[in-house]
């Protein structure tokens, strides 16, 4: 879907303020530029205090104030915390998972198969929908919060899963022989006495209940958004604030959620990046998590929530906060949230700063927040749903995802899958190659010349068939260690590894290790291996580096090889990202582009809906960059002023410009 203008908001809750505000607050996010609110999503006790009592007071007075102040509101269904009448009366809600029963009080600790909660949250969703229907500043609604599954194992999830694996595997002998349930006297052999799956030691079977968990929030949206869909508008769209794996930060692939089935009800994707700031701000999670999100539905996304100030490392330098929302439309998105307005006064979350602070102050962020939305009042128009046309993807995969859960690289690290698909996109990010990040899905192949393949652990026979027959067919790939080990049930190969794509490859091995004061060297750049390594040896491919080791140094830690049109290239360990750069330089070769810039400064670009080249030059570094322009016909946007061919472009830190090609 497309917008005219880029969003640009924060989220607000009246119900939260410590006195009469909302005049005063509309006020000053209207001057500042902004356009948009989210609110609702979270107090359910508010609106519903008691059993069938409602009162949507602060509702209507955000949503009068909106409209008041032409301000734009998303609305949250407040589903994923639920009420404490709610708990005590139906105690099942409280969610049985694997650790044992959940206790009331924090969020997200109900269990979302259970039908008491279903029915009361389907009542509290269709009377706000009740309340916000007739307001034209709604522009579209967000299903729920983050949603997971919470691990839900109670006996309605269980007895679900039953159903499930009855209708993928009618005959119960086959069930057994695919996920080996014959080891240790685990067989099935009536669907009335499935044990608890809680209790199961066979990780095949426990990551097909994971991938059921999945299913299970895939349902849930589906379940919401047909409710939504009785009351919203056509002009209206329904999203939905997918969130990430949390290393302290936003960080990759989310193991509870397969989000392209998910978001299939939705009009657009949405999601939450959160990321590090002062010297730590690479622009990294802003791209790696955009390109997820953009990949969701392969369109543009929401930024549905992001940092102002947030946690307490992450207080910007000035400049960045600017530099932030600019990173984030780079990259596809379409709105720039901030989580919150203000900072809160209670609770967990008191120490999560908003725009403001705990004296609701106009302040230096709320200063710069001024200057990005009437930047973005002046030309955003040109720069909302910008699309881009990548050659490069990177596969990511929720199965994979799960295996390496079960069966952990090193279980003295905490590398996981997505250690090593962050080890790709960071590598491309930092050579300033723009990439798509898209499922396992042999029907995407063809639209890249280029696809990495981290870790693909698990995988079909179809998927690594369409892999072998994209390099066949001129394309070049990218594989690492841990990739066509096991089947899509987690089941080992009993063949050749890497399983079918070791044609392509060139290339196979039956042992692995970790490593132990091992190195890799590749265009001059040397790291330790480590977490995982496999002892290749090369059928038809060329060694690119050996193992620098006295006894493993026979074996290769990284191959190429040419297969029909294309060439594919095998990373057989994990090892330092300039290494890996190096490495990747060498297969890809120079990427040509008309700026002499490298990191920290990022370029990013796509077209605009004038059929204008969008062309954005982050300088993610603490002091003036200077770039070369090697081209002619560009000019600023922000002044329409002429870029020519040998003409120099100084970024201060932190800053960014803006070209454009008609």
């Amino acid at each position: 879907m497309n917008f005219n203008e880029i969003l640009y908001g924060v989220a607000y809750y009246d119900e939260y303020m410590p006195y009469d505000r909302i005049e005063t607050d509309f006020k000053m996010i209207r001057d500042a530029g902004m356009n948009v609110i989210r609110i609702a999503e979270s107090t359910w006790s508010t609106w519903e205090p008691k059993e069938g009592v409602f009162d949507f007071t602060h509702l209507h007075r955000m949503l009068d104030c909106a409209a008041k102040y032409k301000l734009k509101v998303i609305v949250g269904t407040p589903t994923y915390a639920i009420p404490s009448w709610l708990a005590k009366k139906y105690p099942d809600i409280l969610a049985v998972t694997h650790n044992g029963k959940e206790l009331y009080g924090h969020r997200q600790n109900m269990d979302i198969t259970n039908p008491d909660y279903l029915h009361h949250a389907q009542i509290i969703i269709e009377k706000l929908m009740e309340q916000v229907k007739d307001y034209d500043c709604v522009i579209g609604f967000q299903l729920d919060n983050e949603t997971k599954p919470y691990d839900t194992c109670s006996k309605y999830a269980q007895a679900k899963f039953v159903e499930y694996l009855k209708n993928e595997f009618p005959d119960i002998d086959e069930f057994n022989r695919e996920f080996g349930l014959d080891y240790w006297s685990n067989r099935v052999d009536d669907w009335d006495a499935f044990p608890d799956i809680r209790g199961t030691i066979n990780m095949s079977l426990d990551a097909e209940y994971k991938k059921f968990q999945r299913k299970l929030v895939t349902d849930f949206f589906a379940w919401q958004a047909d409710i939504v869909k009785k009351y919203k508008r056509d002009d209206q769209f329904i999203t939905h604030n997918f969130d990430f794996e949390w290393h302290d930060y936003s960080y990759g692939m989310q193991p509870e959620v397969n989000q392209y089935e998910a978001a299939k009800c939705m009009d657009i994707a949405g999601c939450d990046i959160y990321h590090p700031s002062q010297s730590s701000l690479s622009g990294r999670e802003i791209t790696a998590c955009g390109n997820i999100a953009r990949g969701i539905k392969g369109d543009n996304y929401l930024v549905l929530e992001t940092e102002a100030a947030g946690n307490h490392p992450w207080l910007p330098y000035p400049g960045q906060l600017r530099l932030q929302a600019i990173s984030h439309i780079a990259n596809g998105a379409c709105m720039v949230e901030y989580w919150h307005w203000h900072s809160i006064h209670n609770a967990i979350e008191s120490y999560w700063k908003g725009v403001l602070s705990h004296d609701l102050r106009p302040n230096r962020l709320y200063k710069e927040c001024s200057v990005i939305g009437n930047e973005l009042k002046k030309y955003g128009h040109r720069l909302v749903n910008l699309k881009k046309t990548n050659k490069f993807a990177v596969i990511a995969d929720n199965a994979s995802l799960t295996g390496l859960n079960e069966f952990k690289l090193n279980n003295e690290s905490d590398s996981n899958y997505n250690t090593v698909f962050r080890w790709l996109c960071d590598a491309l990010y930092l050579m300033n190659i723009e990439y798509d990040v898209i499922p396992a899905d042999p029907a995407l192949f063809a639209s890249y010349e280029n696809i990495l393949v981290p870790a693909l652990y698990s995988a079909t026979d179809d998927v690594l068939n369409a892999l072998n027959e994209f390099v066949a067919n001129g394309g070049n790939m990218v594989v690492t260690f841990k990739s066509a080990f096991s089947d899509e049930h987690l089941k080992i190969r009993h063949d050749v590894q890497p399983y079918i794509i070791n044609k392509a490859l060139g290339m196979q091995y039956d042992e692995f290790t970790l490593p132990d004061n091992v190195t890799v060297s590749c265009g001059g750049k040397s790291s330790k291996a480590r977490d995982w390594m496999e002892m290749v040896d090369c059928t038809t491919a060329t060694p690119v580096a050996m193992y620098e080791h006295k006894h493993w140094g026979v074996h290769a830690a990284i191959t190429q090889n040419s297969y029909g049109k294309g060439r594919a290239m095998y990373l057989a360990t994990l090892f330092g990202e300039d290494t890996l750069i190096e490495a990747l330089k060498l297969f890809f070769g120079k990427q040509k582009n008309e700026f002499d810039a490298s990191y920290p400064v990022v370029i990013k670009r796509g077209t605009n809906m004038h059929g204008e080249e969008i062309i954005y030059l982050l300088n993610y570094s603490d002091d003036e960059q200077t770039v070369t322009c090697h081209a002619d016909g560009l000019k600023k946007l922000c002044d329409d002023s002429t870029v020519s061919a040998g003409d120099c472009i100084a970024l201060a830190p932190w800053d960014f410009s803006i070209l454009y090609a008609d």
